[in-house]
């Protein structure tokens, strides 16, 4: 499903964000990467959905070589894969449902359509009742199944969700891991970027811990390893 050969991504001068990163996620899995700060995790996460493009090596998705995939192809690629940021990236003016249904509007999908699939999706995270309710009324767990929602209407084969539980309490991260644990379950790929513990060493899934560009653990039921 995603397989990363030899990656390596330097920034000039002479910075090495990835230092040849191998590894590869199988349909269906389950995927925490960690690692501190400066890591390089969070340039795996935008490599996956091509926002970074490697200096070297190569990057699949499924039989699809995105190593340097064109301006044109990208939006076929981020159909296949939900994006979650930490920051929601919600448009303040738009309600829960138009924030869900303006991206599938971006993407030419019939009215008809919008009508069935967010109403949907958002029962799915557990905000029916508040599809009218604009972010600002929302709490930040509230936004952040709003994002997930928006990233699951194209139905994705991937979830890459980067850091989706630093702005939130501990409690509450809890509750969108376990919806993220939910979608897993239906299917879908699920890639976490994290560097919280408790959230990792919770999950008893495999972990792939990178320090200072390279992978130096990739563990089944993994933990989280200390720097």
């Amino acid at each position: 499903m995603i397989t990363f050969k030899n990656v390596k991504k330097e920034y000039p001068p002479k910075t090495h964000a990835l230092a040849g990163v191998s590894f590869c996620i199988h349909a269906g899995e389950f995927v925490s990467i960690t690692g501190q700060s400066g890591s390089g995790k969070s340039t795996v996460a935008k490599m996956i959905f091509a926002e970074e493009r490697p200096t070297s090596g190569q990057i699949l998705i499924g039989d699809w070589d995105i190593s340097h995939i064109g301006r044109g192809d990208i939006p076929a690629l981020r159909r296949q894969i939900g994006v979650i940021f930490q920051d929601f990236k919600l448009l303040p003016k738009k309600t829960a449902y138009e924030n869900v249904a303006f991206a599938l509007e971006v993407a030419g999908e019939s009215g008809k359509r919008i009508r069935e699939v967010v109403p949907h999706v958002l029962k799915i995270v557990g905000l029916a009742e508040k599809s009218g309710r604009y972010p600002k009324q929302l709490s930040g767990g509230e936004q952040q199944r709003v994002s997930i929602a928006r990233a699951l209407v194209h139905r994705p084969k991937i979830i890459v969700a980067d850091e989706p539980t630093g702005n939130l309490d501990a409690i509450t991260a809890r509750e969108i891991v376990e919806l993220f644990t939910r979608i897993n379950d239906f299917g879908t790929t699920v890639v976490l970027v994290t560097h919280d513990r408790d959230i990792v060493n919770g999950l008893h899934k495999r972990v792939i811990t990178l320090r200072e560009g390279k992978v130096v653990s990739d563990a089944e039921k993994g933990k989280y390893l200390l720097a």
